[in-house]
């Protein structure tokens, strides 16, 4: 803490430092947010040089303090402290600000080797990621921590703005956070009272310690420049360890610029050259200079790496005794981290043969589910209060808590929340969280679940009532165009299984693809279990689309598509044609992202150019099919919201019935030949 002139110079020219060189960025790159970084400098110059336990030479150390930019808007104030403490990070990068290629672009990208913990910029999203961070923590603390070994106790810290607490998600997150006492959450609230639009008194009059006191955290207020109350508030919170801790720091928006400090027109544009020269001047800055580096001021920033080498080293030495005295557990350490799972976990998958007993999908995942956690302790999750609905329910464990590592996580009526708390949870790099909701809420996580692809988190969505099935809770319940959306995020792995064999494999393929989220798209209606006897394994599920069952006739006048449930009437629909000579291929379409990661061969041998005769047959939206149907090829598919009725009645009355699938094909083939 600073406590002589000398001293309190010496921050003053770092925290400047950081200030020009956030402005210099901008303004090189001509866009940008200048006013957060050149107002809440002296928060972050206290956090990340006197608080921080990280090793900017080793951004991976497990046992590092985690901090999250909610604000993501003000990038480069994260980029100039990385770059500042010695990550690898150069200056030329800060120079490439928001440019093609370069590290630093517009708002955060996870990017673990040089600092970047989570994808931010959606306003809540790290306010829920770091609270995802926290359940982590506790969570591995639970598991590999013993007395006198703390080989997991690290902090979250956030920087979160106004606009992170009036998004929904923010509300969410914190009211959960502070239901489990995540005490090793610190969040610092940029109370700057300046908004995009103007001031905050607009739209956000509420008083905020009065809510999150109401959430159960432990709230402060300071002065955001008067350092040694900084410096005080933030080690007042990580003492607290029963409850999350916000600190309301009141700060200005971009302090120090004469004519535009406290207004809304410097949150989101550069200064422009003369309020540079402006700002320069009224901070005592060499006017003329760009990207002014002092001396002095760096070399404070770089003893972060000493520092945090010596930290690392002193948990290292710890860990070797740990090894020594504890090797199960180091070697589940050492498994967990490299993200593999312990061998012979699927030795206790379920296997589904009773073709007499009808089982809907959801139901099967939660057999699936209960038969192999007891082997995979990194797998844990829940649902937004659905767990008897959605199948999740691990039926061997307690609830998760602070104080008691069960694996039940009750995210409440909160599917926002979940989405981002996932996603934080992921970012530990050891747990796989599952989260599991109604189809159609899928809406209200959607923000989370393209960020979980950015990020190539692991991450699993159970999604169950997964169409007009839904039944009798009518079209508000029913999804429609929810298939289609998901469908169109890159990177998310969507799988809609037809029976509960193939439920079985596509949870296989959920645990075992490391690249990125997986969606499993459950039914609430029993289904029978195909007969693998007569039609192709469950197993070419993994495949993504396969030829269930082959055309009888020696030729192939057309192709049946389906997913899920409908893969049920296809089949009865090919039983009835191929009785009437015509030769039909069934083909199945659990994922067609995992279809299209196939070879060119594989795809054409499955859906052959020369058939044009395609009819695809899914309860929900069109978009997308003619990619597998062609130009000339028919869709039986929802064009509504669909209806309040008992779910086989929907069924028939919205034409998924065979006999409408043989109507339909029959047309189709007269027309293309």
């Amino acid at each position: 803490m600073p406590n002589n002139d000398h001293e309190r110079g010496v921050a003053e020219l770092c925290i400047n430092t950081i200030r020009m060189l956030s402005i210099d960025a901008v303004e090189k790159a001509k866009s940008g947010h200048p006013g957060l970084p050149m107002g809440d400098s002296a928060l972050a110059y206290i956090l990340w040089t006197r608080v921080l336990r990280h090793n900017p030479k080793n951004p991976r150390w497990p046992n590092r303090d985690r901090f999250v930019l909610s604000a993501g808007h003000g990038s480069i104030l994260l980029y100039s402290l990385l770059y500042l403490t010695g990550y690898d990070l150069s200056l030329d990068e800060i120079k490439q600000f928001r440019q093609w290629g370069s590290k630093t672009p517009g708002h955060p990208e996870y990017a673990p080797d040089i600092g970047i913990e989570t994808t931010t910029g959606p306003l809540g999203q790290g306010f829920a990621n770091g609270v995802g961070m926290a359940m982590a923590e506790s969570y591995l603390a639970q598991i590999f921590n013993k007395p006198g070994f703390p080989i997991i106790d690290y902090n979250i810290y956030a920087m979160v703005s106004d606009g992170d607490l009036m998004e929904g998600i923010s509300s969410e997150a914190g009211s959960i956070a502070g239901h489990l006492g995540l005490g090793k959450l610190v969040y610092i609230y940029l109370d700057n009272h300046i908004t995009i639009d103007g001031p905050t008194e607009i739209s956000f009059t509420e008083d905020i310690a009065k809510r999150f006191e109401s959430y159960k955290w432990h709230v402060q207020r300071v002065d955001g420049y008067d350092l040694p109350e900084i410096e005080r508030s933030i080690n007042k919170a990580r003492e607290e360890k029963e409850r999350p801790s916000l600190i309301i720091a009141r700060t200005h928006i971009g302090y120090g610029s004469p004519n535009k400090q406290d207004t809304s027109g410097i949150h989101g544009a550069p200064l422009g050259e003369e309020e540079v020269r402006l700002t320069k001047e009224r901070l005592g800055w060499p006017i003329e200079s760009k990207f002014h580096l002092p001396d002095e001021a760096l070399m404070i920033f770089r003893k972060a790496i000493d520092r945090g080498r010596e930290l690392e080293e002193e948990w290292q030495r710890m860990f070797d005794v740990y090894i020594e005295r504890y090797p199960e557990l180091a070697a589940k350490w050492k498994l967990t981290h490299e993200k593999k799972w312990p061998e012979g976990w699927k030795g206790s998958l379920p296997v589904f043969k009773d073709l007499k007993t009808s089982l809907a999908t959801r139901v099967a995942s939660s057999k699936v589910l209960n038969a192999i956690v007891p082997k995979l302790d990194m797998l844990l999750g829940g649902s937004a209060d659905l767990s008897q609905s959605t199948g999740t329910l691990l039926e061997e464990f307690g609830n998760f808590q602070v104080k008691d590592c069960g694996r039940n996580i009750h995210f409440g009526v909160r599917e926002h929340a979940m989405g981002g708390i996932m996603n934080g949870m992921a970012l530990s790099g050891a747990i796989v969280p599952y989260g599991s909701t109604f189809l159609i809420f899928s809406d209200y996580m959607k923000p989370s679940i393209r960020l979980a692809a950015m990020m190539k988190q692991h991450v699993i969505y159970i999604f169950t009532h997964d169409s007009i099935g839904m039944g009798e809770d009518g079209p508000t319940h029913q999804p429609i165009e929810q298939l289609a959306g998901l469908r169109a995020i890159p990177g998310l792995t969507v799988i809609r299984p037809a029976d509960a064999a193939e439920t079985v494999v596509a949870w296989e393929v959920a645990l075992d693809h490391r690249e990125g989220p997986v969606s499993l798209i459950l039914g609430r209606q029993g289904l029978p279990v195909i007969d693998r006897s007569r039609f192709s394994s469950a197993k070419d599920l993994a495949r993504g689309g396969y030829v269930l069952a082959e055309s009888q006739t020696g030729k192939l006048d057309l192709i049946l598509l389906a997913t899920g449930a409908e893969v049920h009437l296809v089949l009865g629909a090919h039983e009835e044609l191929s009785g009437e000579g015509i030769g039909v291929r069934v083909v199945n379409m659990p994922s067609w992202d995992l279809f299209e990661r196939q070879s060119a061969r594989y795809k054409d041998d499955v859906l052959p150019p020369s058939v044009e005769a395609r009819l695809s047959v899914e309860a929900a939206s069109p978009i997308g099919w003619h990619r597998y149907i062609g130009m000339k090829g028919d869709i039986i598919c929802m064009r509504d919201f669909g209806a309040s009725a008992p779910y086989k009645v929907l069924f028939e009355r919205f034409g998924f019935t065979v006999d409408e699938v043989v109507k339909r094909a029959k047309a189709l083939i007269y027309r293309v030949s």
